[in-house]
């Protein structure tokens, strides 16, 4: 092959693999040292290849060390030797022979093709690392080529991303060939190559996005303070100017909302809001919660939490949907905020008022009793101890007193009539014996039944009259 087509030859290799000519170059080099190491005549020595850049000349030549004895030859040489080629050489010098390349043979020719091959490959992935690891932190255009549950794979030009499941957005259905906007996070260098990682969930890739889009914030005079994002559900976007006379947020919205919009399609239709960002805390909090009304907003910068007073018709819109908005507002402005409603902070107050009260009744009545503890136990210093002995009186029956008492005291009660059973009893069988005799039928004898019933009731009277007796 001519020189002019050798080089030709490499530019084109050069340009295929998008590479520069000089790792080209050096990739050539050793897949030719790997070839001529295969052949019998070399014996391992040290070869080295070079190449002219321009003419694409190649040389070949070994390297030995200079030696007054030399055991190995093919690595050694003798410094007499030596000294013909270069005279100011010494023992234990290196010291490079050239020697003509030859002609390569089919074994050495398919082990340098297969050399050359695997060196533009590394070199091709370490240009791609090169390229990529400088855009960590920006966004890329990229073409679905394929879904798996575990991650989708995107074409972005050279090489491929990977999105897994944690930075994909819940609510989005990605398809093949469709394009998408993707956040750089990670660029990692593994055994297969390069490995891109992106993102279509991080908060970044909605800051990139309005710089793109807005060119108030692309030119500086409109700054990116914070951004809380839900991926596909809510955003919150704090901005501010550094320039007066500019309003951030209609800037960020634009007329009619065309500007947002654009980003709100590019996301699916996740729902942005931008906010005026404020160095007073409780400002910044009360524009974080809108479009809620804030009536009041009470810091406590040991704790970093914000109570927040808002009326009692926007307490659910101050908080959202399962919190959704109190909680992007907390992450935007990095407060802690507990929101309460009007009528449940003058319930509270109440509450806390008639407790303080209650406190302050109890605190008075301990004082009181231990006034009167006081007292008391001053009172007992002051009575002498003989006194608080009193000695019993002596029992004496007085005499000469005569007690008379009236008849009716003396007079026993009569006893009272008691009734007993037996005499209901007896009264009722008396009744019933002559309701049956009453009863008799013409013949004047009395029925089985009846005659029984009353035998029995008079066996009863009977009883009973003896009882008395």
């Amino acid at each position: 092959m001519a020189k002019t087509e050798f080089m030709s030859a490499l530019m084109q290799l050069a340009a295929e693999k998008n590479l520069p000519k000089e790792i080209v170059l050096t990739a050539l080099e050793s897949a030719m040292v790997s070839a001529y190491r295969k052949e019998a005549y070399t014996h391992g020595e040290d070869i080295v290849v070079r190449i002219n850049p321009v003419s694409g000349e190649v040389k070949l030549s070994l390297k030995k060390i200079v030696s007054e004895a030399p055991e190995d030859t093919y690595r050694e040489i003798l410094l007499k030797d030596a000294k013909k080629i270069d005279s100011t050489i010494t023992v234990g010098d290196t010291i490079t022979l050239e020697i003509p390349p030859p002609n390569a043979g089919r074994i050495p020719a398919q082990i340098a093709k297969q050399v050359i091959l695997q060196k533009l490959h590394d070199a091709e992935r370490g240009a791609i690392y090169e390229e990529f690891v400088g855009k960590e932190g920006e966004i890329i255009t990229g073409s679905v080529q394929r879904v798996t549950p575990e991650h989708v794979i995107v074409d972005i030009g050279k090489t491929e991303a990977v999105i897994p499941t944690s930075e994909k957005v819940p609510i989005e259905r990605y398809r093949p060939g469709q394009r998408l906007k993707l956040y750089i996070v990670e660029v990692a260098r593994t055994s297969k190559g390069p490995q891109v990682i992106a993102s279509r969930a991080h908060r970044n890739l909605l800051r990139d996005l309005l710089i793109l889009e807005i060119p108030e914030i692309a030119s500086g005079l409109v700054e990116i303070k914070a951004v809380a994002r839900e991926a596909g559900y809510r955003s919150k976007v704090a901005v501010t100017t550094r320039q007066p006379g500019i309003d951030p947020v209609g800037c960020c919205v634009g007329l009619r909302g065309i500007r947002i919009q654009n980003i709100v399609n590019e996301l699916n239709g996740e729902k942005i809001d931008v906010v005026q960002w404020s160095d007073d805390p409780r400002v910044f909090i009360a524009n974080a919660l809108s479009p809620a009304q804030v009536l009041s907003v009470t810091l406590n910068p040991a704790e970093t939490t914000a109570l927040v007073k808002v009326p009692d018709k926007h307490l659910s819109l101050a908080i959202g949907k399962e919190g959704q908005n109190v909680r992007l507002a907390a992450k935007l402005t990095g407060w802690r905020i507990d929101i309460k409603s009007a009528a449940e902070l003058e319930a509270e107050k109440a509450a806390m008022r008639d407790k303080a009260a209650q406190v302050e009744e109890k605190d008075k009545t301990t004082e009181e009793a231990a006034e009167l503890s006081v007292k008391t136990a001053e009172f007992e210093e002051a009575i002498p101890e003989e006194a608080a002995e009193i000695p019993e009186a002596e029992e004496q029956a007085p005499t000469g007193i005569e007690i008379v008492l009236p008849l009716e005291a003396v007079t026993p009660a009569q006893p009272s009539k008691i009734r007993f059973a037996e005499e209901i009893l007896a009264s009722k069988a008396g009744k019933a014996k002559k309701k049956d005799q009453g009863k008799k039928d013409t013949e004047g004898r009395e029925s089985p039944v009846k005659s029984k019933k009353a035998k029995h009731k008079k066996t009863t009277y009977i009883e009973e009259e003896e009882y008395e007796g």
